[in-house]
């Protein structure tokens, strides 16, 4: 039975608490602009709107409504459909793509969209010059690597070539069973080419900003929203559901549970955003859903940073982690453990078992490194982000106390925002970290393929050639048994043997909404919700 007394105990504390926060909103929402037919809680303010620089899930959401690539994901199960492209052709090997665009395509702003459209916006994701940490998901396409990373630079060589204003041929390195989900994700989305030749890097000022997906961009007010409206120039126009759609950055759970609560939210994304102390009671409440996602939560070494080049102090930290502490202590959402990082259900793969909890063979091991009982163990730094008292920081706490326990090493915690927090990371200035990575299609080589060498995303400093060797074998390998058995190799050398990441624990998807307010929202396993499907319910007369 649910504490309403409690709910309601709390709320009102929390509506005085916020109320000057609820007075700045209102006020900055009394400008004269019809109000919006839905409002979304989308945690942090985007980094940026570019596909091909976006890096987090919140800056994912809105693009994922500006743009759109030839296939684009269907609410319910996340499948890759026709998008900007109607049909497609495979060659017999699995390795040439022809696609064929819908006819009579435009950008919001009413210029022709072109197969010429989509080879720009992929070979600028390529161009090392726009620095994309995802380029390697066009890595699959004929010398997509090579251009990549300077080994040719004729971009002409590249296996994207325009056949007719309307078709564009792809030609890949082997057969991709993930491609045509590959082409519904952001960094391959299409993107203006005339903007951006004319404006730069600040293409994304201008106004009207030319969209090829479902919305355009009306407005984006730092640290107020991101407004979208319909786009009429959409070709699937009639089935986008809402006009107008606020984003609002929140990034503290309060915060958003109080919008949520007084009805100036109508849905709000991430477990992160439920109010910890209402948690167990907040979960058996109709309006807030959980769901089986594939995420993973876990924890990144700098290998390049000593004590952290040796694996076996790797390892030692690992199997000092009591993770089942972590799930009923701190996040009590129903997560799993993890040994591994590929979460369980991922289609057509079985991950094999990592590390557990050994305390005593964690000990041995930093014996073995030289640090027996933590004695000689330099003081090391863990960085995290979020605010204060969220559950990279409690997981911080946690962490920092088990290993001065069990390996009698001590630990500095390091609280920085989210986005200092991602340039200090990209840049391997940290030792230990937080990370989590949500799979961007249903494949295990979403989550092993980012631990290559050259990937944007690896973020570790460790190379093994040995490793990178595994991967693309799997993906070379069209026998799905097979390609799990490399699979598989692959992910005990990244969690066992070499160690420069330990998985804590699997994430429930989470979200808020009223389904008697709400439609169109439907919770799958990439966790995806495409903003044209949503739409407010109209309350009955």
């Amino acid at each position: 039975m649910l504490d309403f007394t409690r709910i309601r105990r709390i709320f009102r504390r929390m509506r005085f608490l916020f109320l000057p926060l609820t007075v700045l909103l209102l006020f900055g929402c009394s400008r004269s602009e019809p109000p919006a037919d839905l409002t979304i809680v989308n945690n942090i303010e985007p980094e940026s709107l570019d596909p091909a620089v976006i890096v987090a899930q919140a800056d994912m959401r809105v693009v994922q409504g500006l743009f759109e690539g030839l296939t684009r994901l269907e609410p319910v199960d996340a499948q890759a459909v026709p998008g900007l492209a109607q049909s497609w052709e495979i060659s017999p090997d699995g390795k040439v793509y022809t696609f064929h665009m819908r006819p009579n395509l435009v950008w919001s702003t009413g210029e022709p969209i072109t197969a010429e459209d989509v080879r720009y916006s992929w070979i600028r994701a390529l161009d090392p010059k726009t620095a994309c940490r995802y380029a390697g998901q066009l890595y699959y396409i004929k010398n997509g690597e090579e251009f990549n990373t300077g080994v040719i630079t004729n971009a002409d060589l590249v296996g994207v070539h325009v056949l007719d204003p309307l078709t564009l041929r792809v030609e890949l390195k082997a057969p991709t069973a993930f491609f045509l989900d590959l082409c519904a994700f952001p960094t391959l989305y299409v993107v203006p080419r005339q903007t951006i030749e004319k404006y730069g890097d600040r293409w994304l000022m201008t106004r009207p900003l030319p969209s090829s997906g479902a919305y355009e961009l009306v407005d984006w007010r730092l640290n107020d929203k991101v407004r979208l409206r319909k786009n009429p120039r959409y070709w699937d126009a009639a089935n986008t559901q809402a006009n107008i759609i606020d984003m609002l950055p929140v990034g503290t759970a309060n915060t958003a549970f109080n919008l949520f609560q007084s009805g100036q939210a109508d849905i709000v994304w991430d477990k992160e955003l439920i109010p910890n102390e209402l948690l167990d009671v907040l979960l058996k409440r109709p309006d807030f859903h959980a769901y089986t996602v594939l995420g993973t939560y876990f924890i990144r070494f700098n290998v390049t940073r000593k004590p952290f080049d040796d694996p076996r102090v790797r390892q030692a930290l690992a199997l000092a982690v009591d993770k089942n502490r972590i799930v009923t202590k701190i996040t009590r959402a129903g997560e799993l453990t993890a040994s591994h990082l590929v979460p369980s259900g991922t289609r057509n793969y079985h991950p094999p078992e990592g590390p557990g909890y050994d305390p005593d063979r964690a000990r041995k091991l930093l014996a073995e490194a030289g640090y027996p009982g933590g004695k000689g163990f330099p003081r090391f730094e863990f960085l995290f982000s979020g605010s204060s008292g969220n559950n990279n920081q409690n997981i911080a706490i946690e962490l920092q106390q088990m290993w001065s326990d069990v390996l009698g090493v001590q630990m500095d915690l390091r609280r920085v925002e989210t986005q200092v927090f991602w340039g200090l990371q990209s840049r391997l200035d940290f030792q230990l970290c937080n990370s989590s990575w949500y799979g961007d299609y249903n494949d295990a080589n979403t989550f092993l393929g980012m631990f290559q060498s050259g990937d944007g995303n690896n973020e570790t400093g460790w190379k093994n050639p040995q490793y990178d060797s595994l991967i693309a074998a799997a993906n070379n390998e069209v026998d799905l048994h097979r390609r799990e058995q490399y699979f598989q190799q692959a992910e005990t050398m990244l969690v066992r043997d070499a160690a420069p990441i330990i998985p804590l624990y699997f994430y429930s998807g989470i979200n808020y909404f009223d389904t008697n307010k709400v439609s169109g929202i439907w919770q799958n396993v990439l966790d995806d919700h495409p903003l044209r499907s949503i739409r407010k319910i109209k309350a009955q007369p």
